[in-house]
């Protein structure tokens, strides 16, 4: 079917009408599809890491081992999902620890510094 240009190669309104209807019709279904697509990304970022927070420690305060050399990093997704991972280190070994965490809460005893970063991520 040959495209007419509105009011230029028409002879006849009705070929305009055609174009002006065609041009709405796909004009609509790009919508539609902009539409999901947009649905899918939103989905897709809710579920994604939106804030990370670190807190670095000294867990052998006084014994001379460790300085700030271990931490607590939260990454939380938007639904407060995620996980905390921290680490201890001393000059011998370090030792790192994964906890899964739902809405703000982990199902494993949190330390203090663990805590902490987690809270961050809740207020960010």
């Amino acid at each position: 079917m040959r495209k007419f240009l509105v009011g230029i190669d028409s002879k006849h309104i009705g070929d305009s009408l055609t174009v002006v209807s065609s041009g709405l019709k796909d004009m609509q279904e790009f919508r539609s599809d902009l539409e999901k697509y947009l649905t899918d990304v939103e989905k897709r970022l809710r579920r994604s890491v939106q804030s990370v927070h670190t807190v670095r420690f000294n867990p052998f305060k006084g014994t001379g081992g460790g300085s700030n050399q271990s931490f607590a990093t939260a990454f939380i997704n938007e639904e407060g999902d995620g996980v905390v991972i921290s680490s201890l280190y001393s000059r011998d070994h370090v030792s790192i620890f994964a906890k899964p965490v739902k809405k703000h809460v982990s199902e494993y005893e949190l330390s203090g510094e663990e805590k902490e970063a987690l809270e961050y991520t809740k207020n960010k």
